[in-house]
């Protein structure tokens, strides 16, 4: 590794780091926490299914939110925070509430709940997380990393007992041996790759369509920096020598626990040799060559909450919606 430097352009506008909620983590080792906050009234409660919570249009979609039911204190529950110390907002939400996801299954045992009808209100993150408020997006992405974590951890990974959720909900403990197992979440550096010319590097999975295209990503491996990961895998996936390689930004990913890590580099080569496993094609594009790809309808966009999608428009300069409405 030749060089890495710590000065770049921060990345703007990603859409699931901009949570605002106070998470008061000294809160979740008070006794009972959870237990109480269900049946305090003023508790502001937001259900999980499965993969999807409840979003509700209006001038400005949002999470809707409920006082404590009976059978929540039932339910696997997190503490998520609480509200910032501020006036009552327009939903009715007092200012220094509790927050508290709660889980519940996909198939309701109640079918007279309102809450489990199949309304198209019920959305992914990818579906709402670019449309939601500060607020909401850092309670929905948090509450679906959780949800995410407890259930693929049921076990110790010591003996293999049964574990419970225990501190609000952000740890599972051994009803064995007392172990405590902590959230996970894995490290990812996504590659903003630029040459001499300023052309960015794209890549094409082996299972996406053929014009979807978008950065070279990889996870970070134990016992490396995030510099040096974005030199692995870069030579890994397209044979590219890079170095120079700046921070850009973070958000979290919970699909199902990662964190991304927006990085640049600066490629030292360019003839490229992609690795058949992971990649069905690698390109390098100009900005001019992206635009009119974009104006043919011949490539794909990554989603609206994605890294990838945030540093391809600071490389273009503008939205995708208005690169492939541009006519020069």
């Amino acid at each position: 590794m030749e060089a890495v430097t710590d000065r770049a352009e921060s990345l703007p506008g990603l859409a699931l780091s901009r949570g605002v909620l106070d998470r008061a983590a000294q809160r979740r080792t008070e006794p009972d926490l959870l237990a109480r906050l269900l049946t305090d009234p003023s508790t502001r409660v937001h259900v999980v299914r499965g993969d999807r919570m409840q979003v509700l249009d209006g001038p400005t979609p949002h999470l809707p939110w409920r006082p404590p039911r009976p059978d929540d204190v039932e339910r696997l529950g997190f503490f998520l925070g609480v509200l910032p110390d501020q006036p009552e907002d327009a939903l009715g939400t007092p200012g220094g509430a509790a927050v508290v996801a709660v889980v519940k299954p996909v198939v309701d045992p109640d079918p007279g709940g309102s809450e489990w009808d199949d309304s198209p209100s019920w959305v992914t993150l990818r579906q709402a997380g670019a449309v939601l408020p500060d607020l909401d997006a850092g309670i929905f992405t948090a509450a679906i990393a959780l949800a995410n974590w407890h259930s693929a951890h049921g076990c110790c990974s010591r003996c293999g007992a049964p574990t419970r959720a225990a501190a609000g909900g952000w740890i599972r403990v051994c009803s064995q041996d007392g172990s405590e197992h902590y959230p996970r979440t894995d490290p990812a550096v996504i590659m903003a790759v630029r040459d001499a010319d300023d052309r960015m590097l794209f890549g094409r999975g082996v299972t996406w369509p053929v014009n979807q295209y978008s950065m070279l990503a990889g996870f970070v491996e134990p016992g490396e920096s995030l510099e040096a990961a974005v030199i692995r895998e870069v030579f890994e996936e397209s044979g590219i020598r890079a170095d120079e390689v700046t921070y850009l930004g973070s958000q979290p990913w919970p699909f199902p626990s990662s964190l991304m890590i927006a990085m640049e580099a600066r490629a030292l080569t360019t003839e490229i040799r992609w690795d058949p496993v992971e990649l069905a094609d690698a390109r390098w594009m100009t900005r001019e060559a992206y635009r009119k790809a974009l104006q043919a309808g011949q490539i794909r966009v990554p989603t609206g909450i994605s890294v990838a999608r945030r540093i391809i428009e600071r490389w273009l300069g503008q939205s995708v919606e208005a690169a492939a409405a541009s006519t020069g």
